[in-house]
């Protein structure tokens, strides 16, 4: 434990601690204000809308057309904090949903879900703060290094994803979000009486969101659910009893990644009656060395860098991922 702390105290000098300690004050200011959109959409959405009744509306029946593709697959992608929508996958990401949708023809890719909104609305449909999460996006003047910010706020989301007295109400809303998605992509049916393949793949704060949706996502359309973990940041808490199995893919200089085994209790070795090491006792946990990666950036698990032998980081990862023994068509 001692030494994976001095590992990330080791990568925090100079400007990097400073700006570590502005984004911790930060992060403590917005976090007294955090829950309340949390808790407003929830007022709005009525205990009806919002699926707290555990009932959702019933799905299709009816088989697909004879020229339409058998679909019985959703890879669900769930990005990490960088991002301020759900449109704005690296070219790196869709690269990867692309390939996997290609390899895996019975399979759709739902690219839409925007983890760090109950709402799935991007920053920029915030309406009051619009103009200033857009001007940090751009990164112009003085918000030049303003994307701390963004993560800022978008860890405070993950933040409440975690929280036993917010979770609740906000992964019921992600899971309903993520239904609505794969409906629009494809109609969900279970005409065959087969359930349905469905994979969660995250990155950073993207799979404890994804985890926190698991439990309602598998009572609602009683799937075949995997969660497949990029170098996500996860609790320990939420989702383990729930998945079939849990894949964590970890990068060899992916330092972030240290950082939750730290934090969470649930991750301490000793605690092993928490969900995620009787997850991992029971071998529906499991760990794997995905290559060289950091934990973003170009040579990142999306990364178009390349890692050896005209092998991207992406193409690494693209190749873990597709060795899992989760597909159906294999």
């Amino acid at each position: 434990m001692l030494s994976l702390i001095e590992r990330i105290l080791s990568r925090l000098r100079g400007e990097t601690l400073k700006l570590f300690f502005l984004a911790g004050g930060l992060l403590l200011v917005w976090g007294t204000v955090a829950p309340i959109g949390t808790l407003v959409w929830w007022l709005n959405q009525g205990a009806e809308g919002l699926g707290l009744k555990r009932e959702m509306k019933k799905l299709p029946a009816s088989s697909p057309r004879a020229d339409q593709k058998a679909i019985n697959c959703y890879i669900v992608y769930l990005p990490g904090v960088g991002d301020s929508s759900a449109n704005e996958l690296s070219a790196g990401e869709e690269y990867f949903l692309d390939r996997l949708q290609k390899i895996h023809p019975n399979c759709v890719t739902v690219r839409d879900v925007f983890p760090y909104s109950v709402a799935n609305q991007d920053l920029g449909g915030q309406r009051f703060l619009a103009p200033f999460w857009k001007a940090a996006q751009k990164g112009e003047g003085w918000f030049k290094n303003a994307g701390v910010l963004i993560k800022i706020r978008n860890l405070w989301r993950f933040a409440i994803s975690a929280d036993d007295r917010y979770a609740p109400v906000y992964n019921q809303g992600i899971a309903a979000a993520i239904v609505d998605r794969m409906n629009a992509v494809h109609p969900i049916s279970q005409a065959s009486g087969q359930p349905i393949q469905l994979i969660l793949i995250g990155t950073s704060g993207g799979v404890q969101v994804a985890l926190g949706a698991v439990p309602y996502l598998n009572e609602w359309l009683k799937p075949q659910l995997v969660v497949v973990s990029a170098g996500g940041a996860f609790d320990g808490e939420a989702g383990f009893e729930s998945a079939q199995h849990v894949y964590h893919l970890q990068g060899e200089r992916d330092w972030v990644d240290d950082i939750p085994r730290i934090v969470f209790a649930s991750r301490w070795p000793w605690t092993i009656h928490s969900p995620f090491n009787q997850a991992r006792q029971q071998g529906r946990f499991i760990n794997l060395d995905s290559g060289n990666h950091t934990h973003d950036g170009s040579q990142g698990y999306f990364g178009q860098a390349i890692a050896h032998d005209r092998t991207t980081y992406v193409d690494l990862t693209l190749q873990k991922v597709n060795q899992l023994p989760i597909w159906s068509d294999k």
